[in-house]
This record gives structure tokens, C-alpha cells and sequence, in this order.
């Protein structure tokens, strides 16, 4: 759990400074829609950077399963957002087209698997 939340914690920072240097360095560089794109990147990174915090201090998840979403999440925030900024960084898309939608898969199976450890989670 250390690590997890480790990686969560530099993944924030670097939500964070990514949205700035979008805001600010590529506001005149690049087009609305390329733009708008590496904000999405950014606000599903710091979504789930703020769903990792979540998940990582409940007392109520085993360890097993805070490492199970942590893990879906880290590879859904690597594939999904990075993807995308590579692909505003000037990566063509053709070459990469598959690993968005593979990091939105790991997403959302990350919230399944959460999904699921709530729905079977006994109260005492």
C-alpha cells in the first residue's frame, strides 16, 4: 500500500503539472481540439489520482484489493492519458490508436473491480 500510494501521490504532482503547462505553455501552441484532448488526459489523471487516495486509506478493502485497483488504475492512467498526450506531443495516432481505448478499459475495469469489493463487502 506504501507504493501505492507513492505513485498516486507523484501521479497528482504530475497531474498538476501538466495542467499548467497545458494551460499556459500549450494554450498558444496548439488547436482547441488537440488542446481540449490533453485537458481530458489530465482531468481523468487527477480523477483517478483522487479515486487512488480513496481507495488506498479505506479500511474497509483488503490489501489484495486496494492493490488490484490501484494497479487497473496505474495502467489505465498510463495508457489512457499518456496516450493522449503523446499523441498532442506530435506522435502520430495511427501508431497508437489502440492504447487509448486499452488505458479506458483498464479504467473502467478498475471500477468494476471496485464495484464488486463494495457489493460484497460485510458491515460489522
Amino acid at each position: 500500500m506504501k507504493y501505492n500510494l507513492t505513485i498516486t501521490a507523484f501521479l497528482g504532482m504530475l497531474a498538476i503539472i501538466l495542467g499548467a503547462f497545458g494551460a499556459h505553455a500549450l494554450k498558444e501552441k496548439l488547436d482547441p481540439d488537440t488542446l481540449k484532448s490533453f485537458e481530458t488526459g489530465v482531468r481523468y489523471m487527477m480523477y483517478h489520482v483522487i479515486v487512488l487516495l480513496f481507495v488506498n486509506s479505506y479500511f474497509g478493502f483488503t490489501l489484495k484489493t486496494k492493490n488490484s485497483i490501484s494497479y487497473l488504475f496505474f495502467l489505465g492512467i498510463m495508457f489512457f492519458s499518456c496516450s493522449i498526450f503523446a499523441i498532442t506531443f506530435g506522435v502520430p495516432a495511427k501508431n497508437i490508436w489502440y492504447i487509448t481505448p486499452l488505458g479506458g478499459l483498464f479504467l473502467i475495469i478498475g471500477w468494476l473491480n471496485m464495484f464488486y469489493a463494495f457489493l460484497k463487502h460485510k458491515r460489522k
